[in-house]
């Protein structure tokens, strides 16, 4: 039977990790898998993360299957997060998902059963994981232009004509913060025309919030989302707590919904519910209630908020210092878009053949559409490698 089975394209990404693990090269650099990494190169537990699992070690006493909803106060608090206290919670509903790619794969399970004729549109460039979750999920995709690579800017008359052009009920993929992978957000009267878009056409909005707290600050971030919940009758969001909270291997995320009433949101979570059941029946508990003592916790959400600040403010150094050491090495300005750009990442204009230079003669790891991961770059040596990088240019 297996013989039969093609043989699978593997994941870019990945097989990147695999190369630079297996490397020996004394100062290899991996700008390329998108994990959050501090100055030593590591990925740390945050230290609220650190006592909040020490408190449930110590008080949890069941391990009893938490149903396919997931942890109901884990689901309180990321609707708190992400839509405020002021929400209109009557309408909104969430359940825990297996972390932020989970949430999506479900999400498009439920819209599928739901709007069986709609496409779904796409930013082109994406997040290469969008695309075999959406259409493993059954989904029609289409694609919108986002990025000027001549600019390195968002191609916002692009991104609208080519909406505009969308049938009605039609869903709109959207990064909510921190596109990846280019890193150029939109602002919010931006976020406002295509809020306004979508009223008029009847297009149904899927926030993609994977980077909360990365770009702007927590409720910045949560600005364009919260004004969408406000202008529209519907829409669902799938959040992650892989990255402000550090919590990638835990996979813990929310997929939330937001209904015209309370009644529509009730039958829509019931459906989801029947989505994670045949799915995988029910997520996994430890991230979630490590995420909920984070979150509820008064003194450990402060700490956590000031650490998550302070990964946020480093990001924005590292974006200035090598958009400095570029303009010495390259003797042009064509890299200071980078300074204004959010979150984790942002694209270089490099061709496949120079990212191959950078692996091979300076043991520079970077994905092949020449996407950087941001916290990834030195502390120090940040000179020598905008002069590698300038070398292959």
């Amino acid at each position: 039977m297996f013989e039969s089975i093609p043989e699978s394209k593997p994941d870019a990404i990945l097989q990147l990790m695999e190369a630079f693990r297996a490397d020996t090269r004394p100062n290899k650099l991996d700008l390329g898998v998108g994990v959050y990494k501090d100055a030593h190169g590591n990925t740390p537990i945050m230290a609220a993360v650190k006592k909040a699992e020490k408190k449930l070690l110590e008080t949890q006493d069941t391990k009893s299957y938490v149903g396919p909803i997931g942890s109901r106060p884990f689901c309180a608090a990321m609707i708190n997060q992400v839509f405020g206290a002021e929400a209109q919670s009557d309408r909104i509903r969430c359940a825990q998902s297996n972390g932020g790619t989970g949430a999506l794969r479900i999400l498009a399970d439920l819209l599928k059963a739901s709007r069986p004729d709609a496409a779904i549109w796409v930013s082109d460039p994406t997040w290469p994981n969008h695309i075999p979750v959406i259409t493993a999920a059954g989904l029609e995709m289409k694609t919108y232009p986002y990025y000027d690579t001549d600019r390195c800017a968002v191609d916002f008359d692009g991104l609208m004509g080519a909406l505009a052009s969308a049938r009605e009920g039609d869903i709109v993929l959207l990064h909510g913060c921190c596109h990846n992978p280019t890193g150029a957000d939109l602002n919010l009267e931006q976020w406002g025309k295509i809020a306004d878009l979508c009223a008029t056409k009847s297009l149904f909005p899927f926030i993609d919030l994977a980077y909360q707290g990365f770009a702007d600050g927590l409720e910045q971030d949560a600005a364009p989302t919260r004004l969408f919940a406000e202008r529209l009758p519907e829409l669902v969001v799938a959040a992650s707590c892989s990255k402000n909270l550090g919590l990638y291997r835990e996979r813990t995320g929310a997929a939330l919904l937001v209904a015209q009433d309370s009644d529509k949101a009730d039958k829509a979570l019931g459906k989801l519910g029947v989505v994670i059941r045949s799915n995988y029946s029910m997520p996994p508990d430890h991230g979630a209630n490590t995420s909920n003592l984070v979150l509820s916790d008064d003194a450990l959400n402060e700490e956590w908020r000031t650490e998550l600040e302070s990964m946020r403010q480093r990001m924005v150094r590292l974006r200035k210092s090598f958009a400095e050491s570029m303009r010495k090495r390259s003797n042009s300005d064509r890299f200071d878009y980078i300074v204004d750009q959010k979150g984790m990442f942002s694209r270089l204009p490099l061709n496949p053949a120079q990212i191959d230079t950078l692996r091979d003669e300076h043991a520079i790891y970077i994905v092949g559409d020449g996407r950087i991961n941001v916290a990834g770059l030195p502390e120090e040596g940040m000179d020598e490698l905008a002069e590698a990088i300038a070398g292959v240019l």
